[in-house]
């Protein structure tokens, strides 16, 4: 096959044993949601179609490339499993859209919903040695009341949404373990004092020690072992601060230093379960209109990173087209990356804090408010956060966008108790980062970043326009920068949607950028210097850029959608760090 995603799924906690469930699957359409009827579930009915699975129907990479409409799929596989006595098997998915069940040898295994979160089913009483047969109904209706990000809901493309991805999009494998096993696992670093702690939580609650071996730059310097409370056992590990006078211990973009761990459970002193994991020592916090990196000041060159493909849509093609979009970002100058309505694959913060690259996590949005739509994005960005929390690269959550899904946010009280509540809840499930609740305008009295989005064609008049002491009042792209009722509290101002420059060459035939009809190179860099200069003598304290790459109808991105660039790098860079 040209596309494979055959490496370890989740490389911030590997375990040794493992089998890869990606590649060939049979498949069919559900269109009139008899599947069930016909006892698709029991893995004996042939399948007409074949899918290289972690990539949708809609996309080429799959081997399918039907555009069309169906929103009940099924997929079956058959696999090898080794069964041995006191050995547990979990089947893992990292994201599977919306409603996912999975049976085994004809047998339930696990319901999940959510489009963009991993879950995993222990399936040991399931298997047979030898031959077994998964089956997994996806069911993706296309309703906008569901978190979709930027997935189409009309069955075409249409403004900056796009052909969705329906089904497995991320990868399958299974793994093994002993009688018991880590099914949570928060690691938090704690810079200030050289510690990390957090909450390890056991599957069924028989291991009863647990142990950290942690490692910097190679070198053991510490290992720790204690005993677990039952289920859920709260932890920290204090190390010894190395050095006293230069923090190069601690993770920064330029110094992107990260401590490897690795973490055993046992049980009657018999290892039960272990697995490899990482963390950089960093702190995320802000004082005044200071954004700060273990408690110095940072200026954030964001930009904005939808993660799609042109053969494989929101589904990486490889975990190296991750690592190339962050060394082409840092190529022209950024520093980090609003990854923009998804929650990506777990190898692109894998690879941003390897590189030094700073991430924003922001929730996929939905778009018709009600108690449905408040309870999909409320249960899924639990689950998104719960992730996230243990990705170093990660500064600052955004539950919303824009109040998309939330359209009357600026006046209706109970559309802004529910921005609140997605950030209290975001706060109680993970202090430790920032949080932009409304992301882009009609910010709310409650989060710790205002943000601002402004496709000006040129930067002239920005340091008069977003003057800090008149906040409160400004009205900017048509809407309010704060709700009604709300004011700034001395935030930090960060300008996280800007330029959209657009070719005119490019913007024909239906193609279209928020800032049309630059004619030639030269005054693309005329609109992109005078854009980046009038931000350098506002008041913000980072940026954000639209966009990092052409994604199907919209072609404003500095990258076309193979990742070709279109100007000259180095002088993007220059232009692009004109803060420093």
């Amino acid at each position: 096959m040209k596309y494979q995603r055959m490496e370890y799924p989740r490389p911030q906690f590997r375990r040794s044993e493992w089998l890869p469930l990606n590649g060939e699957w049979e498949f069919c359409f559900d269109d009139a949601g008899e599947g069930i009827k016909k006892g698709y579930e029991a893995g004996n009915a042939k399948f007409p179609l074949k899918i290289n699975v972690p990539f949708t129907y809609q996309y080429e990479a799959s081997g399918i490339g039907d555009k069309s409409l169906h929103e009940t799929v099924w997929y079956k596989r058959t696999f090898t499993a080794e069964v041995k006595a006191g050995r547990r098997a979990l089947l893992n998915f990292n994201a599977s859209d919306f409603v996912t069940d999975v049976w085994v040898n004809g047998k339930h295994a696990v319901t999940h919903r959510g489009g963009f979160t991993p879950f995993f089913a222990d399936v040991t009483d399931l298997l047979k040695a030898g031959e077994n047969v998964l089956v997994v109904r996806c069911y993706d209706p296309f309703d906008p009341a569901i978190p979709r990000g930027k997935q189409s809901w009309t069955g075409e493309k249409f403004g900056c949404w796009y052909i969705p991805n329906t089904g497995i999009w991320q990868s399958v494998w299974l793994e093994y373990c002993g009688e018991d096993c880590v099914s949570a696992f928060a690691l938090t670093p704690d810079y200030d004092n050289c510690a990390f702690y957090g909450e390890i939580t056991t599957l069924y609650a028989k291991a009863d020690e647990a142990e950290f071996e942690v490692f910097y730059k190679g070198n053991r310097i510490k290992k720790m072992r204690f005993s677990l409370d039952g289920k859920r056992t709260r932890y920290c590990v204090k190390m010894e601060e190395m050095n006293f006078v230069d923090a190069d211990y601690a993770w920064t973009p330029d110094n992107p230093v990260l401590f490897e761990v690795n973490l055993s459970l046992y049980c009657n002193g018999k290892t039960v379960d272990g697995a490899k994991t990482r963390f950089g020592l960093r702190k995320v916090s802000s004082e005044g209109r200071h954004l700060l990196l273990n408690n110095a000041p940072i200026y954030e060159r964001l930009i904005l990173d939808q993660g799609y493909w042109e053969e494989s849509g929101l589904t990486p093609p490889s975990a190296e087209a991750l690592k190339k979009d962050i060394e082409l970002s840092l190529a022209m100058g950024f520093n980090g990356a609003r990854k923009h309505q998804k929650f990506e694959d777990p190898y692109f913060y894998y690879y941003a804090e390897e590189l030094g690259f700073l991430t924003w996590c922001e929730m996929p949005s939905a778009y018709r408010f009600g108690y449905e739509e408040q309870e999909y994005i409320s249960c899924e960005w639990r689950e998104i956060v719960e992730a996230a929390k243990n990705f170093t690269s990660i500064v600052c959550y955004v539950p919303l966008n824009e109040s998309w899904g939330v359209r009357n946010l600026v006046v209706d009280g109970a559309q802004q108790n529910f921005a609140r509540s997605l950030y209290y809840a975001t706060k109680a499930q993970d202090p430790t980062r920032l949080i932009s609740t409304n992301d882009g305008w009609e910010n709310s009295d409650v989060t710790d970043i205002i943000s601002a989005h402004d496709y000006s064609k040129l930067g002239e008049g920005f340091a008069e326009k977003y003057c800090l002491e008149g906040l409160d009042d400004l009205f900017h792209s048509s809407r309010r920068l704060m709700q009604f009722g709300c004011k700034t509290q001395g935030q930090p101002v960060v300008f996280t949607e800007f330029g959209g420059i657009a070719m005119a060459d490019d913007s024909k035939d239906g193609n279209w950028g928020y800032n049309r009809g630059a004619s030639n190179e030269e005054e693309f860099f005329e609109r992109y210097a005078s854009l980046m200069k009038g931000i350098s003598e506002s008041g913000f304290c980072g940026f954000c850029y639209t966009q990092l790459t052409d994604v199907q109808q919209e072609v404003n991105g500095l990258l076309r959608p193979d990742r070709t660039p279109k100007f000259d790098m180095k002088r993007l860079k220059d232009l692009t760090e004109i803060k420093d």
